[in-house]
């Protein structure tokens, strides 16, 4: 039975669009029912996660409904990325952003007053200009797209307040439809969108957030760069990745230890020269094997579908934040990598940032409790994907058996008593001192701070011998994770409602033994790129080909070497084998035009191996 012999006629132009252009055989998740309702003149906010074919879900209303679909992106690469790929399937796409000349911006405005454009990139601040709205309006408009979504909430953890002024649109274009489009969000931050952008009267549209082919790890924050090398070497030699920091002077700092081995790393933060910056980025896009290390300065909206790992080095300030970046990775499908390194400090650091920026009261409080929910998550022996489709309002019946707690449960101990005694210690120091000085107390140390303060006149001193520092320090790290112990302004430790139940005795608590490591690892002399995916021999001979091939033509083009063909699509090539140009229609991603741009090329490389 055909494709099209049972969908209606709105549902058969998205499908012969979705094949002959973009090469694909059938929607995904939820996609079929946004781009239908679309097409038809719906508002819709569609979340779906990272690398889920949001993309498709305006870029085909926007090849079947009369007029230019205006595509707000809040990023300039992204833009020409998301362009560049389009224009490889012969789609007519452009962008407006301060990359251009003035010359290149009129011919762009040119274009879309002629309604010789099908999609057109711009930023939100240019967009809501009185010269970016007179731009749009000489043409016909038929949908406006507003990518990352989240960005207009000041609950969400990408707050743009350019954004804010997107919901004015709808005053002057009444009639044209309006699709908002984020990875993550919570029903809060949902509901902010609708509001601010006015889609009381749509659909909202929630894909499963699960990305089953991302493996989710975390683990305790000691040496941490060599804990970042042995992943690297044991995992991703010779794959592309993000590695986050939180602050600028350690992204330096890590690009340059990673540098030292013999890693292609390059560093990226908002203190960079934009020129820099842009560089930098466009290394990462364009070339393989490069490992970017950032603060949440970069990513969002980073569109490179064959990052394999992306390492925390510090924790986010929550799990949307959190979920968001480690989405980056495996947007292509194939196996991905996602690590986590965490500490106690992270979260007196974080709770600090919180208290001193400029946010109202009740941001900093939803703030402190998306903070406190990432800390749980921590240390949680649950499944990582249980807990995060949870967060998201989505069930899942574990084991995943791709995470770091259903592939190895962790060992529980008993910590009630342990837990008292913790808890007593940091009452009887006045709720003022951090985790050292009362591990210090706990163990009977002799320092000149607890002498200078009479602790070990206290009951408490020394009642901890039977846990060495390590332990107790992970007992602080759990209690705080499961908000029982939180911190003052000052990082200082202090008794939450629960810590008193544990006090009386009303409640238990067990402590899991905290990973410390990512696993053994032997290094390899010759540093040769692991295999993406599980190709025998001869296979892993004609992807290489294909490989080679492909980035040839993308750096004669000056295009990522994804937007002429993905890694999947040379995976299912070197599998498959097509020796003709019908043989290659049948392949994932291959479109008309790139049937007519790349056939011949690559059919000549597969019939000679």
């Amino acid at each position: 039975m055909s494709l099209f012999e049972e969908a209606s006629e709105t549902e058969a132009a998205a499908l012969r669009i979705l094949k002959n252009t973009f090469g694909y055989t059938d929607f995904v998740g939820r996609q079929r029912e946004v781009i239908t309702h679309v097409i038809e003149g719906g508002d819709a906010l569609a979340l779906m996660p990272t690398g889920g074919g949001k993309s498709l879900c305006y870029q085909i209303p926007a090849l079947v409904r009369e007029g230019v679909t205006v595509v707000v992106s809040p990023l300039i690469a992204l833009m020409k990325d998301q362009v560049d790929s389009l224009q490889q399937n012969d789609v007519r796409a452009a962008f407006l952003n301060s990359s251009q000349t003035a010359k290149q911006a009129a011919a762009v405005e040119k274009q879309v007053a002629k309604g010789e454009l099908d999609l057109l990139y711009i930023a939100p601040e240019r967009l809501m200009t009185e010269r970016g709205l007179q731009t749009i309006q000489q043409g016909r408009v038929a949908l406006f797209a507003i990518d990352e979504a989240h960005c207009v909430s000041q609950w969400g953890h990408d707050f743009r307040p350019e954004y804010l002024k997107l919901g004015q649109l709808k005053d002057v274009f009444t009639d044209t439809p309006m699709l908002a489009l984020t990875a993550t969000a919570d029903a809060r931050t949902r509901q902010e969108i609708i509001d601010k952008l006015r889609l009381h009267d749509g659909k909202t549209f929630v894909a499963s957030f699960d990305r089953p082919n991302i493996k989710f790890s975390i683990a305790l924050r000691e040496k941490p760069r060599q804990k970042l090398l042995d992943f690297y070497e044991q995992h991703h030699r010779g794959h592309s990745g993000i590695v986050y920091c939180l602050s600028r002077r350690k992204t330096e700092e890590t690009a340059e230890f990673l540098e030292k081995q013999g890693l292609h790393a390059i560093p990226y933060h908002a203190g960079m020269d934009q020129k820099t910056r842009q560089r930098h980025q466009d290394r990462f896009i364009h070339e393989e094997g490069v490992i970017i290390v950032a603060t949440i300065a970069f990513g969002m909206g980073i569109n490179k579908p064959d990052v394999r790992f992306v390492v925390h080095l510090d924790m986010p300030k929550s799990i949307e934040g959190y979920y968001q970046e480690v989405g980056r990775a495996g947007r292509d499908g194939l196996p991905a990598n996602a690590l986590l390194l965490y500490g106690l400090r992270d979260a007196i650091m974080l709770r600090q940032m919180i208290e001193d920026g400029n946010a109202p009261e009740h941001i900093r409080r939803i703030q402190q409790q998306k903070m406190e929910a990432l800390q749980a998550f921590c240390v949680s022996t649950n499944c990582r994907r249980q807990s995060l489709l949870e967060y998201f309002g989505e069930e899942f019946a574990p084991p995943c058996n791709n995470c770091d707690n259903c592939l190895e449960p962790p060992q529980m101990w008993d910590g009630a008593l342990a837990a008292k005694k913790f808890l007593s210690c940091v009452c009887r120091t006045g709720e003022r001192f951090g985790a050292g000085h009362i591990v210090d107390v706990l163990l009977g140390k002799d320092t000149v701070r607890i002498e200078k303060f009479a602790h070990n006149k206290l009951s408490t001193f020394g009642i901890g011998e039977e846990l060495k520092d390590k332990e107790w320090r992970a007992v602080a790290r759990q209690l705080a994770g499961d908000g029982i112990l939180s911190a003052n302004e000052h990082g200082g430790l202090k008794l939450t409602d629960e810590a008193w139940k544990i006090m009386r005795g009303e409640r238990g608590i067990s402590f899991r033994v905290e990973q410390t490591r990512v696993g053994s690892v032997k290094k390899s002399v010759e540093r040769k790129p692991q295999p993406i995916v599980d190709l025998d021999e001869r296979q892993m001979v004609v992807f290489e080909a294909l490989r080679e091939l492909r980035n040839k033509l993308a750096q004669q083009q000056k295009v990522p070497a994804y937007a002429i063909f993905q890694n999947k699509t040379l995976v299912e090539m070197a599998r498959t084998h097509p020796v003709t140009a019908e043989d290659m229609r049948q392949i994932s991603g291959v479109g008309d035009a790139k049937i007519e741009r790349y056939a011949t090329k690559f059919i000549k490389v597969l019939r000679e191996l």
